[in-house]
């Protein structure tokens, strides 16, 4: 019996070391094998020569848009190739009134090339194009970490083919936007041509850990802090702005997150981002439905497609 308990005990004994072994290797794995810059400079991004310049070709460009028409606005919004459904939700809805008075509003959307077979969708991206004509597409495969690239075709797109636009907003598939809040927004605001806004995020931390979502290397990004820029749920800029960034993007190494990257870019460029004093106009997080809430801010994050309608069309209808 004391032979068995002791057995036992080693047993125990064994297991329970081999537990504590595996934490403190993983433990030491994470511990950051580089050195952490405490202090952000974004020079270290930047080329003299234009060695950056992104070269994908259009497949799908809608490049007379803006030929007969002063745009106010333009917003591109980013939309996976299997997210037609969101893309409709946006045509039906926020996305449906092109004119406000005499201030033109642009929608359209960014996509990448799709990984799955397009026989797999309802309606064919070419076809869907045809049908709405509002679909910017390049050749790069359209996946989470080649999210600015597809910004830097956005910045491109506005650079090639509507650079008298007067302001540019570059958001996502699953934010709703008061499109009249924000025209009547734009109309007053005191801006410049470094004009740029949206949710900031300032002081906001690299991080290193296992969410792979938000992870980004040491390689990629030395420091411990990402420079001011906003989120890119949804930021608003001047048009000539959008222009200074474009040309930018060919001198800024590409990192995985484009809102930072483009805070990168304004950085370099000496831009401070507007800090809007009402902080219930941009939402990161998607919030309840609330009349007077939805009626007051330009855009909310997070919101499904079913939602988008619902909520629209309680907006629609309710006139207390």
């Amino acid at each position: 019996l004391l032979v068995n308990m002791s057995m036992k005990y080693l047993k125990w004994s064994f297991l329970a070391l081999l537990m504590l072994s595996v934490i403190i290797m993983t433990w030491y794995m994470t511990l950051p094998s580089h050195i952490v810059i405490e202090h952000t400079n974004s020079m270290y991004f930047y080329e003299y020569e234009p060695v950056y310049k992104q070269n994908f070709l259009f497949t799908l460009r809608e490049r007379l848009k803006c030929k007969d028409t002063n745009p106010f606005l333009v917003i591109l919004v980013s939309s996976q190739p299997t997210d037609i459904e969101a893309r409709q939700a946006i045509r039906v809805t926020w996305g449906s009134k092109k004119s406000w008075g005499d201030r033109q509003v642009l929608i359209l959307f960014l996509l990448g090339q799709g990984a799955e077979r397009e026989d797999s969708l309802a309606l064919s991206i070419e076809d869907e194009s045809i049908l709405y004509g509002d679909i910017i597409r390049q050749d790069f495969m359209d996946t989470y970490n080649n999210l600015t690239l597809k910004t830097i075709m956005a910045f491109r797109w506005v650079s090639e083919f509507c650079s008298n636009t007067k302001y540019v907003m570059k958001t996502d598939s699953d934010v709703f936007i008061n499109a009249g809040n924000l025209l009547m927004f734009l109309q007053n605001v005191n801006s410049s041509d470094s004009f740029f806004t949206g949710y900031p995020l300032i002081d906001n931390f690299s991080y290193r850990g296992f969410y792979r979502k938000t992870y980004i290397s040491y390689d990629e990004y030395p420091f411990k802090v990402y420079p001011p820029y906003c989120s890119g749920m949804g930021y608003i800029l001047d048009g000539k702005l959008a222009l200074k960034i474009y040309e930018m993007m060919s001198h800024i190494k590409p990192i995985k997150f484009e809102d930072v990257y483009v805070g990168i870019c304004l950085n370099i460029l000496n831009v401070n981002i507007h800090i809007l004093e009402d902080t219930q106009l941009f939402f990161l997080y998607k919030i309840n439905f609330n009349i007077c809430k939805y009626r007051h801010l330009i855009a909310v994050h997070g919101v499904s497609s079913r939602e988008m309608i619902r909520f629209w069309q309680d907006l629609l209808t309710d006139t207390s």
